[in-house]
Formats: C-alpha cells, sequence, structure tokens
C-alpha cells in the first residue's frame, strides 16, 4: 500500500455528502436554520441538483445530493461535527427555533469537549462541539 500513497495528490478533505430527497427543505435547514452560506446550486441531469452549502469562512463543504441508485436518504449518522464557540448559546438558539436538538448537552468530562446532535428535516445527525483550547 505504501506504493500507492506515494502516487497520490489528496489535499483536503473538498466536501461530505448528506443524501436527501427535499433539496429545499435541506436548504431551509443547513441555511436557514445553521447559517450556512449556499454556494453551488446546479442542475443534475434527471437525477435532480447538486447544492453545497458551508459555514462562512469554512473550507469544506456540505453537499446537498439525491442518494445514489437503490439508497435512501435520511436518518443518516453523518459523522460531519460543526465547531462552535459557545455550545450553550447554540443549543439554546437551536432548541427555541425548533429544530430537532438533543434535549441536554452530553458532557463526557476530560479531553472530551460538551457537545448536542442536531438532525436535518430528513433525520441525518449532525453534532455540534465547543472544542476544549
Amino acid at each position: 500500500m505504501a506504493k500507492v500513497q506515494s502516487q497520490l495528490r489528496l489535499t483536503k478533505v473538498g466536501r461530505v455528502v448528506v443524501p436527501t430527497t427535499d433539496v429545499d427543505g435541506a436548504l431551509e435547514f443547513y441555511v436557514g436554520t445553521l447559517g450556512f452560506e449556499k454556494i453551488v446550486d446546479v442542475p443534475m441531469g434527471d437525477a435532480g441538483r447538486w447544492v453545497e452549502v458551508k459555514v462562512a469562512g469554512g473550507e469544506t463543504t456540505i453537499a446537498l445530493a439525491p442518494p445514489p441508485p437503490g439508497k435512501s436518504a435520511g436518518g443518516a449518522d453523518t459523522g460531519i461535527i460543526i465547531d462552535t464557540t459557545d455550545v450553550e448559546a447554540d443549543h439554546a438558539a437551536l432548541k427555541d427555533a425548533g429544530a430537532d436538538v438533543d434535549e441536554e448537552i452530553s458532557r463526557y468530562g476530560g479531553p472530551v469537549p460538551p457537545m448536542f446532535w442536531v438532525r436535518d428535516p430528513e433525520g441525518n445527525a449532525l453534532i455540534v462541539v465547543q472544542p476544549n483550547d
């Protein structure tokens, strides 16, 4: 495998995909609720639209796209972690806005930062974390 590594030109994680069947609903959540910026919104032929959003000033984008053939959208643990400077304020604001968030902020102690899960309209879960500095 080391031989392959020397041939690759990988530079960053550019985007992650969250499969969605309702792009407009997803945009309302990611842009309207979370405050992300929409940076791409183009047709994908008969497959729908390819949409990308990102945190303002961020580099990695989230692509909101139709699921691959034979796959379903929704209910995924995306593995996406979004950093915040104030987990308490963000949790309260999302809860007040009616977003699907955990009832309480998880606090595991030690080096594990405080965090909570928030789910988009199709039930895809993201984690909001306040990193320990």
